[in-house]
């Protein structure tokens, strides 16, 4: 916050009292005042008396105090007038109202997370973003890596406070509350910096939240934006990453938008479409009609990268009863999945039918 600006409001109302005016920061630093030479002294004492006010007038010392709005467990910036008759805490009070509004005014114009948030949420026109980066120094070229860290039980929120402990460096690093429970990283990445990085830092911050071992965050993460105005597609992707993620990728904690692969496609296809490609695919018998050993089979024959023998071993089965089984499924479903685009199509198939039971829908 700027104590010129509290300097502004200061000496305007110097002149509708007689009383000394002042701010004092949550330190109990002098950072503006009628009287000039007040400013800079520190009144440390007065500061456990405010954070223990709950934003009531207090007068000590021979002087009003009040609190300015948006503290929380610790004031931030305090009005005060000396004297502690009916007058000083009167002005006092007043000058709170003005200062107030002041600091309102120039949080909306200049704060720099507020702004970050407009970028991210497409809440403001391109021409003004290189207006108002200029204005609060936020680079613009620059390549920054965005996180999306959301709660994993509802009604939870991500702890801002250690998020942003990992991240200290608020000059070109952001962390945001958005959302009823989500929190927002904008990190800036190193020159060269590419997936694997990005990997590392969404892992660290889902190890960092864990509690008792387990995991309580799911992160999502967008692609590198390269300037400023890319901050917005890169958090639609990284919030895209954990929807896709919920449907497909059931167990992963970090999930990268890049590496979403064909969930992506089919998470963005209408469910009358997805309906129509499995009652084609499956002419014969519904998919539903697999039993859930079959089932089992299959995964584990994709897993095993269409190998025979591979899989065989892994299911401590002999290679004449896969074989078997693969022939049982063919002729349920009419699909070969020794054949390559036999398998495609039904592993896009079980990807559809997964996506189609998340929206609840029976196919």
């Amino acid at each position: 916050m700027s104590g010129r600006m509290f300097q502004n409001v200061v000496l305007q109302l110097k002149e509708n009292t007689d009383r000394t005016i002042g701010v004092i920061d949550g330190e109990g630093s002098v950072v503006a005042c009628s009287d000039l030479p007040l400013i800079g002294e520190r009144w440390e004492a007065v500061v456990p008396l405010l954070n223990a006010s709950c934003g009531d007038l207090l007068c000590t010392d021979g002087k009003a105090f009040k609190t300015l709005g948006g503290w929380g467990g610790q004031f931030d910036y305090a009005a005060f007038t000396f004297g502690d008759n009916d007058v000083s805490q009167t002005a006092c009070a007043m000058a709170t109202v003005a200062l107030n509004a002041a600091k309102s005014y120039y949080e909306e114009k200049h704060d720099r997370g507020s702004f970050v948030k407009d970028v991210i949420s497409d809440n403001i026109m391109l021409g003004d973003i290189y207006i108002r980066a200029k204005e609060l120094r936020v680079s613009t070229d620059m390549n920054r890596g965005v996180f999306v860290v959301r709660p994993l039980r509802k009604g939870e929120s991500v702890p801002t406070d250690v998020v942003q402990a990992l991240f200290p460096d608020r000059q070109n690093d952001f962390v945001l509350s958005v959302g009823e429970g989500d929190v927002v990283l904008i990190h800036q990445m190193p020159d060269g910096a590419g997936l694997k990085e990005l990997n590392r830092i969404a892992a660290s911050l889902e190890e960092t939240l864990r509690e008792g071992g387990e995991s309580t965050v799911v992160v999502g993460v967008g692609t590198i934006a390269q300037h400023l105005r890319d901050l917005a597609k890169s958090y639609k992707e990284a919030q895209i990453a954990i929807e896709v993620g919920k449907v497909f990728d059931t167990e992963k904690y970090v999930i990268n938008y890049e590496n979403l692969g064909i969930g992506r496609l089919i998470y963005q296809l209408p469910t009358t479409l997805c309906e129509m490609f499995l009652q084609e695919v499956f002419k014969k018998n519904p998919i539903d009609a697999l039993e859930k050993e079959t089932l089992f089979t299959i995964h584990k024959f994709f897993e095993n990268n269409l190998n025979v023998s591979e899989t065989a071993r892994k299911l401590f089965v002999h290679r004449n009863t896969l074989v078997y089984r693969l022939e049982k499924i063919k002729k349920l479903t009419g699909l070969d999945l020794r054949e390559f685009d036999d398998a495609i199509t039904f592993k896009v198939a079980l990807m559809v039918k997964k996506y189609l039971t998340s929206r609840g829908i029976d196919s």
